[in-house]
């Protein structure tokens, strides 16, 4: 699916960027015309249709968090607050883009309604990032800490996280207009886009993007620790007394059976594989790990580029910009459907959900 959307990413970006030269340029041959806008219409409906499925997509998993009570509670809190940042990243940033892209990446709709966009693209985009990384850290916690990390710390904790990710992400995305950080708009080129400023360009991405890589990418790495060192303890069980012959126990290596040889006597009896703990353990790992590759081949193309061109002032086709920038859009809809799929109360909760308005 990832691949068929990057795919449909660049086919857009394509389209756009020829739309954007040919309306400077002279109208061609009447077939030319019906060709472009044929493609330009098969652009559009595509990438709407991929507005209108994250919209979609993060209001059911909304809707599905109000309308159940045992969902009221960690971590769906944390689930409820990433599906609010990607469905404003759906209704408040995208159809904007689009139209931005459609344009030729001219910006002919106001210095207002550009520093509005502009605000609201940063703030959610980095609020959707660091939620992604505050639900991997609240899973490092159930499974590492699982006996300290109890359901009154994690509510605490959890409120915290959701608090700061807001907070930051605000304060990211407003500071160019509270400090004068940086220009948005040119009315004379018609341009709209992040401050270019250098300095603001390092805090809004490290901030944004590469504070976060780090965290879920050390919470992954610590994941896979852990449940490489549990593995390894459950098979290298073996007790060897002092006195030979007195007790023996050993543990078989390929099935989970423990055997007993006491003086001439074996006793051997069936024990459980994987205890019901561990296999959500493992099952939760597995999330957060599909969780954050996607989220790093989402968003890292984009913020590379971010941060290399204003430094650098390196020439980006725009072409390249509106690849990474709805490869980044996406992401907005692979977290609820990642997250969904790997919680059988959720597909549950949908059926009824369902159901019952039928």
């Amino acid at each position: 699916m990832e691949r068929v959307l990057n795919a449909s990413c660049f086919a857009a970006a394509t389209a756009m960027h020829d739309a954007g030269n040919r309306s400077a340029s002279p109208a061609g041959a009447d077939g030319g015309r019906t060709q472009l806008s044929v493609f330009s219409v098969l652009v559009l409906t595509l990438l709407a249709m991929l507005v209108v499925a994250t919209f979609l997509w993060n209001g059911l998993v909304l809707a599905t968090i109000l309308r159940v009570r045992t969902f009221h509670r960690v971590p769906h809190n944390l689930v409820a607050s990433m599906a609010i940042s990607d469905v404003m990243v759906a209704a408040l940033v995208m159809p904007l883009s689009l139209v931005h892209e459609l344009s030729g990446r001219r910006w002919r709709l106001g210095r207002s309604l550009c520093q509005v966009w502009i605000s609201f693209d940063v703030l959610c985009c980095t609020a959707s990032i660091w939620n992604v990384t505050a639900i991997a850290l609240d899973r490092y916690w159930s499974i590492t800490r699982h006996l300290e990390y109890t359901l009154r710390t994690r509510r605490r904790i959890s409120n915290i996280m959701i608090a700061l990710t807001w907070v930051l992400s605000a304060f990211i995305s407003l500071a160019p207009l509270l400090f004068g950080w940086g220009e948005t708009y040119s009315e004379d080129s018609e341009e709209c886009q992040v401050s270019q400023e250098p300095s603001y360009t390092i805090f809004s991405t490290f901030g944004a993007f590469y504070l976060p890589l780090c965290v879920v990418l050390f919470v992954y790495w610590k994941i896979y620790k852990a449940a490489k060192f549990r593995i390894g303890s459950r098979k290298n069980n073996s007790i060897t007394p002092v006195t030979p012959g007195a007790l023996e126990v050993k543990e078989a290596a390929q099935q989970p059976q423990m055997v007993f040889t006491v003086r001439h006597a074996t006793v051997t009896f069936q024990t459980d594989g994987d205890t019901w703990r561990e296999q959500k353990e493992r099952k939760a790992a597995l999330m957060v790990g599909i969780l954050i590759g996607v989220f790093v081949l989402c968003w890292i193309p984009f913020f590379i580029t971010e941060l290399i061109n204003p430094l650098c002032s390196c020439d980006i086709p725009p072409i390249w910009k509106s690849i990474f920038l709805w490869l980044g859009y996406s992401n907005s809809f692979f977290n609820p459907l990642i997250y969904t799929a790997f919680n059988k109360n959720y597909n549950n909760a949908f059926r009824n959900l369902f159901f019952r308005q039928h």
